[in-house]
């Protein structure tokens, strides 16, 4: 299985990004899948989530309004539309498949990626 997050770099605050993972070896469709982030010194945060039948999603309550998760089931890709990005977001993000949607909320996906890293400047 292979988990490779793109699309991180370095922002203004105020800008946008757009996080793309993209999987292999596994049947994305059959996966809840997850955006999560770790910044320096502190703890992996759930950022965002997603259903297998994408009908669903969570998002952390600072990232609501200005984060968007989504999936694409054909190309076995999941998305995060990042808008008006703060300082405060700067971290690696990471992308989580999980078939249990309670075990991915809490971090504790089967499935992960390397990370892509997020630098917003203020």
């Amino acid at each position: 299985v292979q988990v490779v997050e793109s699309g991180g770099g370095l922002v203004q605050a105020g800008g946008s990004l757009r996080l793309s993972c993209r999987t292999s070896g596994l049947t994305f469709a059959d996966y809840n899948m997850g955006w999560f982030r770790r910044a320096p010194g502190k703890e992996l945060e759930g950022v965002s989530c997603i259903h297998w039948h994408g009908g669903n999603t969570w998002y952390a309550d600072n990232v609501k309004g200005r984060f968007t998760i989504s999936r694409d089931n054909a190309k076995s890709t999941l998305y995060l539309e990042m808008n008006n990005l703060q300082p405060e977001d700067t971290a690696m993000y990471y992308c989580a498949a999980d078939r249990t949607w309670v075990d991915l909320r809490r971090g504790q996906g089967s499935h992960w990626g390397q990370g892509t890293q997020v630098t917003v400047s203020s």
